[in-house]
């Protein structure tokens, strides 16, 4: 059974920097592309990066573009996304997720497994 757990979230003044990590399980880590998304009451999940199973591909969302950087250490099985000048408008739950496609995908429905993710609050 998959089994993917984040950390890292919590309450951040605006510019500030957040390290959020997603601990995996019960996969072949190095098998599988994994995403960060991102979630606010009323509206739909949206992608925020995904990384490729071997972590040589990267996609990163307009809106994070510059700013967010995601990683993978398949050694440890754990994925990560460090969050820099974080904007209020970045506050919400930050999930991440597993695919079993080897190359990036970006839409919603082509990640099976989540986590249960963590909050994320920027103040202004």
């Amino acid at each position: 059974q998959v089994h993917l757990v984040e950390s890292g979230g919590g309450l951040v003044q605006a510019g500030g920097s957040l390290r959020l990590s997603c601990a995996a399980s019960g996969l072949s880590f190095n098998s599988y592309t994994m995403g960060w998304f991102r979630q606010t009451p009323g509206k739909d999940r949206e992608i925020v990066a995904a990384i490729a199973s071997s972590g040589d591909s990267t996609y990163y969302a307009p809106f994070v573009k510059g700013r967010f950087t995601i990683s993978r250490d398949n050694a440890k099985n754990t994925m990560y996304l460090q969050m820099s000048s974080l904007k209020p408008e970045d506050t919400a739950v930050y999930h991440c997720a597993a695919t079993g496609w080897s190359t990036i995908v970006i839409r919603t429905s082509a990640y099976r497994d989540w986590g249960q993710g963590t909050q994320v609050t920027v103040s202004s």
